[in-house]
Parts: C-alpha cells; sequence; structure tokens
C-alpha cells in the first residue's frame, strides 16, 4: 500500500492534521509519489442574519508563552457572526450511519524536497467521499491521479479517533463555547508538536474544512476560537474559487506563515483556507505567496462512495 509523501511546509513544521486529506484518508491506495495534502475542508456554513457582534464579551485564555496579543475586537465580532450562521445552516435530515459526506474541492497544495525548488501546483478538482460513522471505506478523486479507496476511519478509544472528522465523531463534540475551549485546550496539543494556541487554531480548521459539522458544533467551534490568542482579521481576500471574502487568520509562532480560513463577508458561510507566507521562504517562496489554497465547492450527504449529488 502506498502512503501519500510529505506535502511542502516550513522547516520545523508540525501540523495537526494538515499533512493529509483526513484522518480516513492517512493510508491510501493512492498513486505514489504523490504529495500530501492538508486535511478536511469543514462546514460551509448557511446564510443567515448577522448579530450585532460588538456588543460581545469574552474572556479570552492566556497565551502559553508564546507572547501572542488577545485576540482582536473585529475578529471577536466577524466569529460570532459566523457562529450565528453555523447555528442556522442546513444540515440534511435523517442521516444515517451508511451514508457518506461527499465534498467538492477546488486545491492546491505546494510541493518540494530537499534542494529543490518550490513548486506550487494549478488549481484542481478534489472530490471525497467519507463515511458517515466511520466504518466504511470512503473514496478520493482527484484530478490528474485517479481515485482511490480509503480505509475506515479511527473508532472510539483509537489513535486519531479524538481529531477525527467524522460526523458522528463531531456529533459527540461540545456545544457549549466553553466546554468546547476546554476540549480543544487538551486535545490539539496532545496531538500536535506545536505550540498549543496555534495547535487549538489548526484543529479548528482541520474541523471545519471539508466534513460536515453538526451546526450546534459548528458555532461552538467558532465561539472557542474567538478566545484563542493572536486570531486576527485579513480583509480583501479570496478563496481559491476566486470568491471575496474576509478572513480569520493567526501567524504560526513558529514558522513564517499565516493560516487564513476565507468566509463570505455577507452570508459568512465558510468558502475555503488558505496559507499565506509572511516572508520568504527557501526553495523560491515571496512574502505574500499563496502556499496552499482550497475552496469549497458543494457539499452533501450521498448513499455510495462515487456517487454526486
Amino acid at each position: 500500500m502506498n502512503t501519500l509523501p510529505e506535502k511542502d511546509l516550513p522547516p520545523g513544521r508540525h501540523r495537526l492534521l494538515k499533512e493529509h486529506l483526513m484522518t480516513e484518508i492517512r493510508e491510501t491506495e493512492a498513486p505514489a509519489q504523490a504529495p500530501r495534502r492538508r486535511t478536511r475542508l469543514r462546514l460551509a456554513v448557511a446564510a443567515v442574519a448577522v448579530a450585532t457582534a460588538a456588543a460581545v464579551t469574552f474572556v479570552a485564555l492566556p497565551s502559553d508563552g508564546a507572547g501572542a496579543p488577545p485576540p482582536t475586537k473585529e475578529a471577536v465580532a466577524l466569529l460570532e457572526d459566523v457562529a450565528l450562521a453555523a447555528e442556522h445552516s442546513d444540515t440534511p435530515a435523517g442521516i444515517r450511519d451508511d451514508q457518506f459526506v461527499y465534498v467538492d474541492s477546488l486545491v492546491s497544495y505546494s510541493q518540494s524536497g530537499e534542494g529543490m525548488k518550490t513548486k506550487i501546483p494549478p488549481l484542481h478538482r478534489l472530490e471525497t467521499w467519507q463515511s458517515v460513522d466511520g466504518t466504511r471505506k470512503g473514496l478520493v478523486r482527484e484530478k490528474g491521479r485517479g481515485q482511490w479507496a480509503t480505509e475506515t476511519g479511527p473508532v472510539p478509544g483509537k489513535p486519531g479517533y479524538e481529531t477525527s472528522a467524522g460526523y458522528r465523531h463531531l456529533s459527540t463534540l461540545p456545544t457549549d463555547p466553553d466546554a468546547m475551549l476546554r476540549w480543544l485546550r487538551r486535545t490539539a496539543p496532545e496531538h500536535s508538536g506545536q505550540q498549543a494556541d496555534q495547535a487549538m487554531f489548526v484543529l479548528v480548521g482541520d474541523l471545519i474544512r471539508d466534513a460536515l459539522v453538526p451546526p450546534e458544533v459548528g458555532a461552538a467551534l467558532y465561539r472557542a476560537a474567538a478566545r484563542i490568542p493572536g486570531v486576527t482579521v485579513v480583509k480583501g481576500v479570496k478563496d481559491a474559487a476566486g470568491r471575496p471574502g474576509i478572513a480569520v487568520a493567526r501567524k504560526d509562532p513558529d514558522n513564517p506563515s499565516r493560516d487564513e480560513w476565507i468566509f463570505d463577508v455577507k452570508t459568512h458561510e465558510f468558502l475555503g483556507e488558505r496559507t499565506v507566507a509572511t516572508e520568504a521562504w527557501s526553495g523560491g517562496v515571496k512574502k505574500g505567496q499563496v502556499t496552499s489554497n482550497t475552496a469549497v465547492v458543494d457539499r452533501a450527504v450521498v448513499d455510495k462512495p462515487g456517487q454526486r449529488p
């Protein structure tokens, strides 16, 4: 069985789950010499009314030594609007364990090797079918690489389950923001070599990127993220599909890059995610260059792998 080799990341970087497609796709019968990809494009939150987030108050957790400032007021306000949108998002009723979450995306992830110039591939289509309860093999279909089956997902008590993006696992996560924050603080550092605040931010991104998140859980994730030190807003961005948006962002304290979750300016629907170089990297990456890019085009629940809505 072939495994996906590492994708390009700044030296020493340890992303929580971003070096593979999903927990369930870590070991696949993928073609050899294909770059390992970041995991998950989560929760497309639906368009709903926006709250006056200036009224939102919270107490941010102290940073754990990284020296990050409190989240900006603008980021807190935006994430409250996003949480409200998530609460009112449309999720199919009666989702069965034998069904699959389908996500259709546009993606591009940088590739490099020792002594090689970093390559940013063109955007291309990526489709995934993930088992609702994780007990069935899924499917990945990627333009230029073909398709392959994925292994079943981790089960309770086994490695990977705590950070699994399977729908049934996500349904077990806290819906209270305080409880979600405690879960993130406990879980993220255990599965990452990153500084704790960054590990929390990365894990939230992993859980909203390319799966289906129950509305109440999605809202709790966003409200918990609004308490992570170092979270800011970046305006005037576009996702991989060229859709304009506004980003919730955090600078990686250990590497020259910034992670951004992109949302529609009006509806606050999740559009996609990207990583931007905050300074030049070896291999020819320039400051401000987008090194990974995703956009969710469609998301649905279907009855079998390979089926489209």
